[in-house]
Order: structure tokens, then C-alpha cells, then sequence
């Protein structure tokens, strides 16, 4: 349906920005978005903190391809819509991210975006799938134990997400 993965793909990275290892994150040493553990079963061996400090956009740009946009079967979803799952499944989970989307569009909530769930989205106003889409996630990142650490800077994420995916 699009092509929007280059354009998708920078906007998150912009988000996601370098590398961090913050005692209340349960992540550990992330760079990029990316998880040392993470990094590590991609790499299919152990890495430094060297290593993850080093990671670059286009290092990472085929690890998010594979496991996030591929998963969620972004170039098939509607312009907007496929940056809004993508950025929360690069968050959250692609199983999550999948639900909230499957929930947003009335379609069983399986957590794994296949033919029903792509016709929905496709059929549906993308306006109202990415608003409804955002309540839910906002909604789930306010009830995690981390909110009064990070919840400042995850709402302001999720609501320049949603501007970015309606102007899309």
C-alpha cells in the first residue's frame, strides 16, 4: 500500500535517541531503542557497553525492519497508521502494539495483524483508528509502575505521534 518505512523509520529513531542506562528502566543499557538483550540476540552473541554505545541508525535500521515494521506488516497499512502501530511497537511490543490496533478497528484482538486486520484498517478512517489507537496507549503507559520516572516524556511522545501520523 505505501512506502512510508525510510520516512516511519526516522521518526522513531528521533524518539528513541541514543544510548541510555537508567537505574529505573528495566531495559538496562539501550541505545537507539535498541536493548543490550535485544542487540545481543540479534547479534546472536554478547556485546559490550562499548558495543551498544557504538550503535549507529543504519546498524539498527534492519533489526527494526525485521522485527517491528515486518511484524506489523506496515507497508501494508494506511499512511499515518503505520507510523502510529510502528512507534509502539518499537515501545511496547509488537503483540501489544497489534492489539491496540485490532481494538481500535472492532476486529478480534489476536495480537498478530493478518488479512482481517489490514482490511480493517484499510476500510476504516484512519483519523478515528489513530486517535482511538493513541487513548489506548497513552492509557496503558499511565497504569506501569515507571510513570512518574518516564511518563512526562511518554506522553509528550505519544501525543506527537498521533500529529505526526494524522498529518501523514
Amino acid at each position: 500500500m505505501n512506502t512510508n518505512w525510510d520516512a516511519c523509520f526516522s521518526h522513531v529513531i528521533k524518539h528513541e535517541g541514543g544510548y541510555v542506562n537508567h537505574p529505573s528502566d528495566p531495559g538496562g543499557r539501550t541505545n537507539l531503542g535498541v536493548t543490550q538483550e535485544v542487540w545481543e540476540n540479534w547479534m546472536d552473541r554478547s556485546v559490550t557497553e562499548a558495543e551498544m554505545k557504538a550503535l549507529t541508525p543504519e546498524k539498527v535500521k534492519p533489526l527494526y525492519k525485521d522485527l517491528y515494521w515486518d511484524r506489523i506488516k506496515g507497508d501494508q497499512l494506511p499512511n499515518g497508521l503505520d507510523y502510529c502501530v510502528f512507534d509502539a511497537c518499537v515501545n511496547s511490543g509488537v503483540r501489544r502494539a497489534s492489539q491496540w490496533l485490532q481494538a481500535a478497528l472492532g476486529v478480534a484482538a489476536d495480537g498478530s495483524i493478518g488479512p482481517r486486520t489490514i482490511a480493517a484498517a484499510i476500510a476504516t478512517p484512519s483519523v478515528a483508528t489513530i486517535t482511538n489507537f493513541c487513548a489506548q496507549r497513552l492509557h496503558f503507559l499511565q497504569g506501569l509502575s515507571t510513570w512518574a520516572t518516564f511518563g512526562r516524556g511518554w506522553e509528550r511522545r505519544v501525543a506527537e505521534v498521533k500529529a505526526t501520523a494524522l498529518s501523514m
